[in-house]
C-alpha cells in the first residue's frame, strides 16, 4: 500500500523544520542558512528600492524640463509648419497647448566671462509646456515683458560660469550666433550676429540642463538665426497624460513619415537603458550572493538526511515511494529559504519605512535636490526577490534530496 504523495512530504518537512535537531551543528548551519538568505533578500529589496527612488527622482526632474511630445522633421534640422499641421494642432481636443521652438548653439558673454550654451527660442506660453517658473533659482521666469522687451532666462550652471550680477543695471548677457554664409577673416565679430539681453533669472532642475540651456523669445531667436517661418521643433503638452501614447500615434499617422513624433522616453532613451542595465547588473550580483549563501542549505539538508536515516528506512518499509522521500528534504530546503525570505523582506520593509519617514541615511555633499537617499518600495521587487530566493533554494535542496532517495534505494537493496 502506498502513501498519498500530495500533502505528506509537506507534513514531514514541516515537522523536521520545527523540531530540534539531535546535534547543535545542524541547528547552527540551519540558522546560518536562514540568516544568509535573509541578508541576501534584504539586500536585493533595499538596493532595488533605492534604485526605484533615484529612478523616480531622475525621471521627475527630466519630466520638468522635457516636453511630453516633440514634432521634428525626419529629413532636416528645420521645417516650415504647413497649414494642414497647424489646423490639426489647433483643433486637436487632446492637446493642451504647443510652442514653436528654435534651438542653436551660441556663445554667451557677461563682462569678462563667457561660455558655450544651447539657446532655445520659445513662445510666451512655453511655461505651460515646461514649468520653468516652478524651478526658479534666482530672479524670476521672464523672457519678455509687457513692452515686448526681450530677456534671457539662464540655467543656474550658466549663471554661475558667467558670474551674472542681477543688481547691475548695465549688466547684459551678449549672445553670439554664427552667421550663415561667408564670414570676414579680418574682423572676427563680423562672423556673428550679436544681441545683448538683460538676464531675468535662472532655473535649477538638473545639472545637465542647468549648465547647458538658456531661454529667450522666439522672435529674438529668429533675428539671431535668420529664420523666417522655419522652426526646429514643435513642443506639445497633452491634456490627459494617460493619452500620450495614443496622441503620439494619431499625430504620426496624420503627419506621416516626414515628421518624427518623440515622447519623453524616446527623448531620454539612453538614460532609461543605462538605468535598466544597472538595475539588472546589480540584481545579478546580489542573486549570486544568495546562491553562495544557499550552499549552507545544501549542508544543512545533507546533515538532516544523515540524521534521519532511520526515519527514511521506516518510511520505505511502510511503502513510501523514493520520490516522495526525496521531496521531504527538498521541501525542508524550501522551508529554510522561505523563512529566510520572510525575515529579509520584513527587515527591508522596516528599514525602507524608517528611511521614508525620517531620512536617517543622508546624501553626502549636500549639492543634490534632496537631503536623504530616496526609496520606493514596489510589489514587483518583492515578487522578483521571492522567485529568485525560492528558485535558488529549490535547486540547492535538490542534491540532498537526491541523496536521500539514493540512500533509500540502498536500503531497499
Amino acid at each position: 500500500m502506498r502513501f498519498s504523495t500530495v500533502h505528506l512530504p509537506w507534513h514531514f518537512a514541516r515537522r523536521y523544520f520545527r523540531a530540534p535537531k539531535s546535534t547543535n551543528t545542524i541547528n547552527l548551519i540551519s540558522y546560518i542558512s536562514i540568516g544568509g538568505i535573509a541578508v541576501g533578500t534584504m539586500a536585493i529589496i533595499l538596493v532595488l528600492s533605492v534604485f526605484n527612488g533615484f529612478e523616480g527622482l531622475v525621471i521627475s526632474l527630466y519630466n520638468q524640463f522635457n516636453p511630453e511630445l516633440i514634432i521634428e522633421s525626419s529629413a532636416s534640422k528645420s521645417f516650415v509648419p504647413d497649414s494642414v499641421m497647424m489646423r490639426y494642432l489647433k483643433n486637436n481636443p487632446s492637446l493642451n497647448t504647443y510652442s514653436f521652438v528654435i534651438e542653436e548653439n551660441v556663445l554667451l558673454k557677461f563682462g569678462t566671462s563667457q561660455c558655450i550654451a544651447r539657446i532655445k527660442g520659445v513662445e510666451a506660453n512655453y511655461n505651460e509646456i515646461s514649468p520653468l517658473s516652478d524651478n526658479v533659482f534666482h530672479g524670476e521666469y521672464l523672457i519678455s515683458d509687457k513692452q515686448n522687451n526681450p530677456y534671457i532666462f539662464l540655467g543656474a550652471g550658466l549663471e554661475q560660469v558667467l558670474s551674472v550680477n542681477y543688481d547691475d543695471p548695465f549688466g547684459f548677457v551678449s549672445v553670439y550666433v554664427p552667421k550663415k554664409g561667408k564670414r570676414s577673416v579680418l574682423n572676427p565679430e563680423d562672423a556673428f550676429v550679436i544681441r545683448q539681453l538683460k538676464p531675468s533669472g535662472s532655473f535649477a532642475i538638473q545639472q545637465d540642463f542647468d549648465s547647458r540651456f538658456a531661454f529667450i523669445p522666439i522672435e529674438t531667436m529668429r533675428e539671431l538665426t535668420g529664420y523666417q517661418n522655419q522652426v526646429n521643433s514643435i513642443e506639445l503638452s497633452v491634456k490627459n497624460k494617460e493619452d500620450i501614447v495614443s496622441v503620439q500615434r494619431d499625430l504620426q499617422n496624420k503627419l506621416g513619415t516626414s515628421y518624427k513624433i518623440i515622447n519623453r522616453f524616446q527623448q531620454n532613451e539612453v538614460l532609461y537603458k543605462v538605468m535598466s542595465s544597472e538595475r539588472w547588473a546589480v540584481l545579478a550580483i546580489l542573486a549570486f550572493i544568495i546562491a553562495i549563501a544557499a550552499f549552507n542549505i545544501i549542508g544543512s539538508v545533507s546533515m538532516l538526511v544523515v540524521e534521519k536515516q532511520k526515519d527514511i528506512s521506516v518510511l520505505h518499509i511502510l511503502g513510501m515511494h523514493q520520490d516522495t522521500i526525496r521531496r521531504i528534504f527538498v521541501y525542508q530546503g524550501i522551508f529554510l529559504s522561505l523563512f529566510g525570505f520572510l525575515i529579509g523582506a520584513s527587515l527591508a520593509t522596516l528599514i525602507c519605512t524608517i528611511q521614508l519617514l525620517f531620512g536617517v541615511v543622508p546624501l553626502e555633499g549636500g549639492s543634490f535636490v534632496i537631503d536623504a537617499y530616496p526609496v520606493e518600495m514596489r510589489a514587483g521587487d518583492y515578487l522578483l526577490s521571492f522567485l529568485i530566493v525560492m528558485a535558488i533554494g529549490s535547486i540547492a535542496s535538490y542534491l540532498p534530496g537526491k541523496k536521500a532517495k539514493a540512500q533509500d534505494l540502498r536500503m531497499a537493496s
